[in-house]
């Protein structure tokens, strides 16, 4: 009987946990991206109309600026090294049970190169045909004015998005979920809808595109255990993003334009 009880504190504190690592990060940004998404819906102006600004600047005088986005980048991170502390390993590798032992640098940063031409350009096919059919806002991912730390800051803000997500979505939850019993697909579904949550701000289309690259990314890395290559590819798409956008709007304004 005490071995039950035991068994049952010891899925209830796993539950906690993880709803504490979601509430610091991924799964806070889900309820705030499902509100706004209602919000846009019930506004009057059409969701094709609207936009999401990414890297927004915070303060009108730069070096203020550039401290508020250092530190924005800095505590997203917070989670990230609560997983690690929480799954850390006395023996080498220490961070295995995330998917990192250091090992196979060069091929797993190929793979993640592979991946990005996989997702990156049926990605962007979806965003367009999403917005002529109105599924999704205008996304500015590059909101930041113009200084000499820029493109420094978006860069970081890529790593941050990347390593946040990852380390949570596929290396923390996976570990744990298989802990817990569950299955490989429910884990690989319920991640994926975990990712797609948090980009509804977007509009619908972005979750749509999400839940399929979610569904990607949970079945090769259930496959390899490897958290490498989804590091790799995540940030490349979103520094791609962060920084060529400006030249993208210009070049094809029609395309990438935001509404005036």
């Amino acid at each position: 009987m005490g071995g039950v009880n035991r068994v049952a504190s010891s899925r209830s504190r796993l539950w906690w946990e993880i709803a504490i690592v979601l509430a610091l990060g991924l799964g806070q940004s889900a309820i705030y991206a499902i509100v706004q998404l209602v919000y846009r819906l019930t506004d009057s102006t059409p969701l094709a109309d609207q936009t999401a600004t990414l890297n927004p600047s915070r303060s009108d005088r730069e070096v203020f600026d550039l401290i508020y986005q250092v530190l924005g980048i800095g505590f997203g991170v917070v989670p990230v090294l609560l997983v690690c502390f929480l799954l850390w390993q006395d023996r080498r590798p220490h961070l295995g049970r995330l998917g990192l032992d250091g090992t196979r640098v060069g091929g797993d940063t190929g793979r993640g190169i592979l991946l990005v031409l996989v997702i990156g350009i049926p990605g962007i096919g979806l965003y367009l045909t999403g917005r002529a059919l109105g599924w999704f806002v205008a996304v500015d991912p590059g909101g930041l004015a113009a200084h000499w730390w820029t493109v420094p800051v978006l860069l970081l803000s890529a790593a941050r998005a990347s390593i946040q997500e990852e380390f949570v979505v596929l290396g923390y939850l996976f570990a744990r979920l298989r802990q817990l019993g569950w299955g490989t697909w429910s884990i690989i579904l319920s991640t994926s809808i975990l990712r797609a949550s948090y980009h509804l701000y977007q509009g619908p289309g972005a979750f749509v595109g999400n839940l399929a690259m979610g569904l990607l990314f949970g079945w090769l890395f259930s496959r390899s255990g490897r958290l490498l290559p989804f590091l790799v590819a995540h940030f490349l798409i979103d520094a791609t993003a962060f920084v060529g956008y400006p030249w993208a709007a210009a070049t094809w304004p029609a395309l990438f334009g935001l509404p005036g």
